[in-house]
């Protein structure tokens, strides 16, 4: 075919500026754009020049930016200072000649205020400036959430009725406002809010501001996670959900599959639509589909619909997808039959139908074909007839197999589009269809058959991407390359996976696939290693995985260093001359390793080397000189990404000896700690010291005079704040004042906002001492220097820095006075971040305190420990702290005590205190880290004993009881008293026998009396029963019906009375048969009380029971039925361990059963489980118990158990849960242990004879008046004791005295089983 060509392509051209320079007045900081456009044949090369010099970027690495786009020619200069006010020209070249545009770019220091202008006026010169400020980030967000993307602006004019044109794309596609997209210009930002995230809305948005002068634009990527699944496992939703091929009845909805990381396979989608209005939606197939493409047939013409696809898996099926755009059901062909033309001032429509007159019976179809064949079904297609018809026309579709019968797949529905699914084909069959084309006239002849049709297996996955190989990109970001599969199968793109090095938990990275073989991932851990690999996508799922890239750290991309600058001669001896310089502004992620100098003679263009082998200082002597000759050097830097590019040539340097007696120039002034009053300068001394040793400096100021100093720092205060100020270091020697070093580089005394100080500190954890600094500003390649007294630390075996994000610590591993002095920090590749603090002694030993305290803390106590005398002879030991918290642990040195943690109260009882008691005490407490010890020394030496102090200190027996028997037979009891002499004689009661006692005086001290007691009795049957009268007599009438008790062991029978002894006389019975002390049937009792424990009571030790006491002149009975009752207890279905997997829901069921029915009570690690939503207790019908734990965690693990008790008794049973995270290995099942242990109880300590085990549940007190041996225990008051008295009161129920032998403990005493609520 021909083609007609342009003959004004082939003619040469100059070049030819079609938009020139314009000149441009800007404010300092600020940037600048020259732009212009070129035209010529060949194309013009262009380049730059400043006041008629090459602009070269290399020589100012972010300074100048030269751009080419779309035959846009730009010179961007940022932060414009006052010496680029300049005239710049832009020369165009080609081989016919050159073109040149100029302007002049003016920087002003100062804001001036623009002159009033009209509004036409603005409006013809709008938007001449506009800079972005606060630029969004790379962002991340979640399904179902929202956010901004904000773009802070400087528009120059701002007009609030004019804003400037601002677009934004995603993914190079521009976006429209809508719902899902709200755009907003003015008030200083642009600004895109997407209030409803889905997958749909990942990618790389760019925001394009428009203006006179060009284009400003922005670009960022935006992540958007799935959101949580609807079942745990289940897959996340479908992505990028569109309907293609729209006809009257049929659509084709085609998705992207999501990305399944640790979720299972996905096995198939649901396709479900809506109609446009409603909110009902319709599932489209009764089976999931496999691939990710639907016909969706059976829609109504005219109709307009919502497609949405959710995927499926083994664990459950996805949120849904976000809906897709509205379409309509229409017929695609109809507006193929309309016909226009131009006839000048209107267009004319025809219909196909009027070209083809009359017709009834419309033509056959032509073209049958497939136009989609996958194993899940086949989409059939076809022409429309020609000619048609005016009448409505359907279709009817028929099928053959081989040799076999036509047969019609059709038969219940009219299809009106020339498009059919077909879902019933069998595999390995081929088939051949035709359509006829019906109207109400009749049928058309059947079409051709197609060609024969088979479904295809389902392998059409691409095959895996190759190699991949990540590098360093950022501090937070890795840059990730692949190669492209073998067999790409119509790809999607690509899903990228990683992993922390070490683990086994992949993470997805993008979740939309992305089309290019490169990828930055986004949002990782500074310093921390990643492995990643890569997957294929297209219609059919996902390929197999890549191999895994290696192992990469996260760390900024390295970069060649900026040049030196500040080139100084040092000295010179006539052959040789010693140069310093300034180090790189920017190192380049790196650090800078190497430096290389060149050298020249003045009138030379020819440089060359001076050092082969890297010179690591930023010093160096250049030999073989000629002596008078002027020189020229040139320094560049290195570090591990390469030599960086040259400094600017220094001034030329006459190669002459210093003969002078005065010291040569400071050099490398530097500056640290930058703030609106004052700053320090350093330097270094110099290399020529003249005649004799340096003794001193002077520092000058510009405009402000000098200081003296004596180091090679010097911190200046007195200054203005925003001043601009230089300075220069002279040596000074005892021959005079030397030369003065190079004037440092103006600097402004300005902090920079949001500047901090070091803060000295102790670690609250380990109690380390360390100094701490947060930078206001911080760049990918910072790196924090420390140093003290301004000489860097580097490596030191008694300090350590660590740094994280804008923070660094220097922590110190043993401080001591060595580690005295200024210590000074600066944050490389910034505007001089930096901050310093002088660690003095007395501050030093404040943190040393501290830190003891922390690495050793200590309970404080009120009060140490102390004794106390209670009634019956028994001591209490006590201590207390200021506070204790509920986790204390404490022991006394082989005795068990207790602790109230209220009041900070730790006691010990010894109920019978005598001389071989005496001894030393000592309590040792552990609370969380903190201990603390008290001791008491209880021993007698030389004056009266402790145990004499003890029992001096109230009435008391100095000597107990006893009898002797005279010739006349006649039995002496007698026994001594003491009391204080302050007090009144005693009254004496001996088994409150009311007879007359006979007193003998016996002697007379000035603090005691001492009475001694004779009671005479003659042995005869009169005592006895005087000894029945008085003491069986009362106790059996004050015998109180019998209680019963539950305890872990079974059943307990309590009678309680006014005086109990195994010596009295009493028979338990069970059915009037008289009961002996067994296994199963114990027999005991305490000073108050008479018991009888059933252990493990069954159906045999049903009946009454009875107890009978005896006082020898009538018998008192007391009974109790235990007849038709029955304990709670729990039958079965609790196992002794559970092992589950974090995440999963729990059940503890059992069947319990008591009679009546039982009170049931759960308890985690002793504590009783409340109902909740996470933790759910139920107890159904009285017969099943459960706990249901939903979603368990670490946290749910620990000890179990239920408590099922009734009046009659109960049972405890415990279980062991252990929570486990997935794909950690499943601990080995072992029975556990409570995180607390229970509180241990105060009890008396037990004789070795007692067949009675202890009780571990406590005893109630009947519902009747004190006996006469408690209201003893009320009413006796002990002497006042010379301690401090203790906060706590004296127990309710004392020990029982030595009288008692019954070994039952008593029934205050308190059991570990958690009580019943």
């Amino acid at each position: 075919m021909y083609k007609k060509t342009d003959v004004l392509e082939d003619i040469p051209k100059l070049p030819d500026f079609l938009v020139a320079l314009r000149p441009h007045t800007v404010w300092e900081k600020t940037p600048v754009k020259l732009f212009c456009t070129v035209q010529g044949n060949p194309r013009p090369i262009v380049k730059w020049y400043k006041g008629g010099v090459p602009v070269d970027p290399l020589t100012a690495p972010g300074k100048y930016k030269i751009e080419n786009k779309y035959g846009v020619h730009s010179l961007i200069i940022s932060r414009c200072a006052v010496s680029d006010t300049a005239e710049y020209s832009a020369v165009a070249t080609n081989a016919h000649g050159t073109a040149t545009s100029k302007a002049t770019v003016t920087v002003k220091s100062e804001f001036i205020l623009l002159p009033s202008l009209s509004l036409s006026l603005l409006s013809l010169s709008y938007c001449t400036i506009i800079y972005m400020l606060d630029r969004f980030s790379v962002s991340f967000g979640v399904e179902g959430g929202s956010i901004s993307l904000v773009c802070t602006l400087v528009v120059v004019p701002d007009l609030p009725n004019l804003p400037p044109l601002a677009q934004w794309y995603r993914d190079d596609k521009l976006l429209k406002p809508s719902k899902l997209a709200e755009m907003l210009v003015g008030g200083g930002a642009a600004r895109l809010t997407l209030p409803h995230l889905a997958k749909d809305d990942e990618g790389l948005y760019t925001l394009r501001i428009f203006t006179k002068d060009g284009t400003t634009e922005h670009s960022a990527y935006l992540f958007v996670s799935d959101a949580a699944p609807s079942a745990p496992g289940a897959p996340g939703a479908p992505l990028s959900v569109k309907a293609y091929d729209i006809n009257a009845d049929y659509v084709l909805v085609a998705w992207k599959p999501p990305n399944t990381v640790n979720e299972m396979a996905i096995t198939g989608y649901f396709v479900d639509r809506c109609e446009s209005g409603s909110d009902t939606w319709v599932q489209c197939n009764d089976a999931p589909v496999k691939v990710c493409k639907y016909p969706v047939h059976g829609l109504k013409v005219g109709h307009s619909y919502h497609f949405r696809v959710r995927a499926v898996n083994s664990a459950g099926i996805s949120r849904p997808s976000r809906k897709s755009d509205k379409v309509t059901a229409l017929d695609a062909a109809e507006s193929e039959r309309l016909q226009g033309t131009d006839e000048g001032k209107y267009d004319i429509v025809i219909k196909d139908d009027d070209l083809e007159g009359y017709v009834t019976i419309p033509g056959e179809p032509t073209d049958v074909h497939a136009s989609e064949i996958f194993k899940s079904y086949v989409v059939l297609s076809w022409k429309p007839p020609s000619p048609r018809g005016r009448a409505p026309l359907w279709y009817v579709i028929e099928k053959v197999s081989g040799t076999g019968a036509w047969q019609r797949i059709n038969t219940a529905v009219k299809l009106h589009s020339p498009r059919y699914p077909v879902f019933d084909l069998q595999d390995g069959q081929k088939y051949q269809f035709r359509v006829y084309s019906v109207n109400l006239y009749g049928s058309s002849e059947a079409s051709e058959p197609s060609e024969p049709i088979q479904k295809v297996d389902e392998d059409g996955v691409p095959s895996a991407p190759g190699q991949v190989v990540a590098t360093r990109n950022t501090k937070s970001s890795v840059f990730v390359q692949w190669d492209a599969p073998k067999y790409l199968k119509n790809l999607m793109g690509y899903y990228i996976d990683g992993r922390i090095a070490g683990s086994k938990e992949w993470f997805p990275c993008n979740h939309k696939p992305f089309k290019h073989t490169r990828f930055v991932v986004h949002g990782l851990i500074p310093g921390e290693s990643y492995t990643f690999r890569v997957q294929a996508v297209n219609v059919y799922g996902l390929s197999e995985e890549s191999q895994e890239s290696s192992s990469i750290t996260v760390e900024p991309a390295l970069a060649t260093p900026s040049a030196p600058f500040g080139i100084t001669l040092l000295s010179c001896d006539g052959s040789s001359m010693t140069l310093a310089w300034k180090k790189p502004k920017h190192c380049g992620g790196s650090k800078v390793n190497a430096y290389y100098i060149d050298k020249r003679n003045a009138d030379s263009l020819v440089w060359k080397e001076v050092n082969l082998v890297a010179v690591t200082e930023r010093i160096c002597t250049v030999d073989n000189l000629t002596e008078g000759t002027f020189y020229e050097f040139k320094v560049q830097a290195a570090n591990m990404a390469g030599v960086g590019v040259p400094s600017a040539p220094s001034a030329p340097m006459k190669c002459e000896a210093w003969t002078m007696e005065e010291p040569g120039p400071a050099y490398d002034l530097s500056f640290s700690e930058v703030r609106c009053q004052s700053l320090v300068l350093l330097w270094k001394a110099p290399v020529y010291t003249g005649a004799s040793a340096v003794t001193g400096y002077l520092v000058d100021m510009a405009k402000k005079g000098s200081s003296e100093c004596f180091h090679g720092f010097l911190q200046v205060t007195g200054l203005k704040e925003g001043e601009t100020y230089v300075f220069r270091v002279r040596s000074v020697n005892a021959a005079g004042v030397g030369k003065p070093s190079k004037l440092s580089e103006p600097i402004c005394a300005k902090a920079l906002p949001g500047t901090q100080e070091i803060v000295a500190g102790v670690d609250e954890e380990t109690g380390d001492v360390f100094l701490s600094f947060e930078a206001c500003e911080i760049c990918e390649t910072s790196n924090f220097v420390w140093s003290k007294n301004y000489k860097a630390i580097g490596e030191c075996p008694r300090v350590a820095a660590t740094s994280k994000g804008r923070t660094s610590r220097l922590t110190f591993s043993s401080p001591d006075k060595d580690d005295l002095g200024a210590y000074s920090v600066v944050v490389t590749d910034t505007e001089g971040v930096s901050a310093s603090h002088t660690l003095t002694e007395d501050a030093l030993n404040t943190m040393l305190e501290l830190s003891y305290a922390i690495r050793h803390p200590i309970v404080p106590l009120k009060h140490g420990l102390n004794y106390e005398v209670l009634e019956k002879g028994h001591v209490r030991f006590w201590l207390q702290a200021v506070k204790l918290s509920s986790s204390v642990s404490y022991r006394f040195i082989g005795i068990k005590i207790s602790h109230d943690v209220a009041t900070g109260v730790i006691q010990m009882t010894v109920d019978h205190f005598t001389r071989a008691n005496e001894g030393t005490y000592t309590v040792q407490i552990h609370d969380g880290k903190a201990k603390a010890q008290s001791s008491l020394v209880m021993v007698g030496d030389g004056e009266p004993n402790v145990h004499n102090s003890i029992v001096l200190l109230g009435p008391h027996f100095s000597e107990y009881l006893y009898f002797t028997v005279t010739e006349d037979c006649t039995v002496m009891l007698a026994c001594k008293v003491t009391i204080k002499s302050s007090t009144h004689s005693p009254f004496f009661s001996l088994l409150f026998l009311s007879i007359k006692l006979i007193l003998v005086f016996v002697s007379s001290t000035p603090k005691y009396i001492h009475y001694c007691i004779h009671l005479t009795l003659f042995i005869s049957h009169l005592f006895y029963m005087l000894l029945f009268h008085v003491c069986l007599l009362p106790s059996g009438a004050s015998a109180s019906e019998l209680v019963l008790q539950c305890t872990p062991e079974g059943i307990r029978l309590q009678c309680y009375m006014n005086y109990y002894t195994e010596e009295m006389k009493t028979v338990w019975k069970h059915k009037e048969s008289k009961i002996a002390s067994s296994e199963k049937m114990r027999i005991g009792g305490t000073a108050e009380m008479a018991w009888m424990q059933i252990c493990d009571p069954s159906d045999k030790e049903k009946g009454n029971y009875s107890i009978e006491i005896s006082d020898g002149v009538q018998t008192h009975t007391r009974s109790f039925d235990l007849s038709g009752q029955d304990r709670g207890r729990v039958v079965g279905g609790l196992p002794d361990v559970v092992t589950i997997m974090e995440a999963k829901s729990l059940s503890l069921t059992c069947t319990v059963w008591g009679e009546p029915t039982p009170e049931v009570t759960w308890f985690k690690n002793e504590q009783e489980v409340a109902s909740t939503e996470h933790t759910k207790v139920t107890f159904e019908g009285g017969k099943f118990a459960s706990l249901v734990i939903t979603k368990v965690t670490p946290e749910d693990s620990g000890k179990y158990s239920i408590n099922v008790r009734n009046k009659y008794g109960g049972e405890f049973v415990e279980i062991t849960v252990s929570v486990y995270k997935q794909g950690e290995q499943i601990p080995e099942p072992k029975l556990g242990h409570p995180k607390t242990p229970a509180a241990t109880p105060v009890s008396t300590p037990v004789p070795p004879k007692s067949p009675a085990p202890p009780s571990k549940t406590p005893t109630p007190v009947p519902p009747k008046a004190q006996t006469p041996a408690s209201m003893r225990s009320q009413a006796s008051t002990p002497a006042s004791t010379p301690v401090p008295k203790s906060p706590t009161p004296t127990p309710k129920s004392p020990t029982p005295s030595r009288s008692a032998k019954s070994p039952t403990p008593p029934r205050f005493m308190k059991s570990p089983t958690p009580p019943r609520k």
